[in-house]
């Protein structure tokens, strides 16, 4: 009840356009209600929904990430070379996909950390390093995985419902408790706030910063595992304009482009009005190029708004600021 309430107050008006998204679609698609639909649009936003709840913290602490979605195609990739080539077991390579996504986010996080580096580019430098090394590990040939059992990761349900959507609602609980209910959480929305007086009272911004990427590329591995689960290859393509979808589903739901201020109930309605909104498009047969520019609108529009808001900081560039 407490989610509801939030969400129903500080997040109405796009509470609201969700709600009139969703009954506008259904009167002009027939099919957007029917549940298998309904569970390819719960299915296909996980993918991006899971990273976006990291995503927050890293905008609400005035940083950005926009290597994830090369850090899909990295995971997807370094996974199927593992199975397929090195022959390991499925649950080894998965372990050691999540482990190095994590560590190679934390050594982002710790250069933007210990050197000042603004993380637009330290994380701009790592998506063109991963993508490259995407592209070299498999040779730019999907690796075919065909274990059933895998299969069921992305492809599978859970009591009628998509395991990739089990594990984003898992996702966004976990990380609404850290927000919420952690010192972790509430270290982030001081540094995002004024990163020098956080520091002052004895928050290790440094330590959170280097966690907060960490997360993001163990956010990222994970989704990259699912998507390589249900696509049953090793792909070094996927995850293209990921960083994008995720960046507008935090942005939409309320993040403010100069850190501090931002929820995980907002970015889960982010994610859904995104996912449903793409979604009805495609039903709709809007043209590809059509459905890029309304996407690019409702991203300025939401910019705009956020601009428009008070913000609770210094005012300085998303991820370029110092200290």
């Amino acid at each position: 009840m407490a989610l509801v309430s939030r969400a129903g107050g500080e997040h109405l008006g796009l509470l609201g356009a969700l709600v009139v998204l969703v009954v506008v679609l259904s009167l002009a698609v027939p099919s957007f209600l029917s549940g298998s639909n309904l569970l390819d649009v719960a299915r296909q936003l996980s993918f991006t929904g899971i990273i976006a709840f990291g995503m927050t913290l890293v905008i609400v602490a005035a940083e950005i990430d926009i290597s994830v979605g090369s850090a899909i195609a990295f995971s997807s990739s370094l996974f199927g070379f593992l199975v397929v080539h090195q022959h390991w077991p499925i649950w080894l390579a998965a372990v050691t996909v999540c482990v190095l996504g994590a560590l190679i986010g934390a050594a982002a996080g710790l250069i933007r950390a210990a050197l000042n580096m603004p993380s637009f580019i330290v994380t701009l430098a790592l998506f063109s390093a991963l993508s490259g090394l995407a592209l070299l590990i498999t040779d730019a040939v999907p690796l075919p995985i065909t274990d059933p059992a895998f299969a069921t990761w992305g492809n599978g349900a859970v009591l009628g419902v998509p395991v990739p959507a089990v594990i984003f609602l898992v996702v966004f609980l976990l990380f609404w408790l850290i927000a919420k209910r952690t010192t972790f959480g509430r270290s982030v929305y001081a540094i995002g706030s004024n990163a020098e007086a956080a520091r002052l009272s004895g928050i290790p911004v440094r330590a959170v910063r280097t966690t907060l990427f960490a997360t993001t590329g163990l956010l990222a591995a994970v989704s990259g595992l699912l998507q390589t689960s249900q696509l049953g290859a090793g792909n070094p393509t996927i995850g293209t304009g990921v960083e994008f979808a995720v960046i507008t589903a935090v942005i939409v739901g309320g993040a403010n482009l100069y850190g501090g201020r931002g929820s995980m109930v907002g970015t889960l309605l982010g994610v859904v009005f995104i996912g449903v909104l793409n979604n009805g498009m495609v039903l709709l047969g809007v043209n590809s190029y059509a459905q890029n520019v309304a996407n690019g609108a409702i991203v300025l529009l939401a910019v705009l708004v956020s601009a428009i808001k008070p913000s609770p900081g210094p005012r300085r560039l998303l991820g370029t600021g110092r200290n």
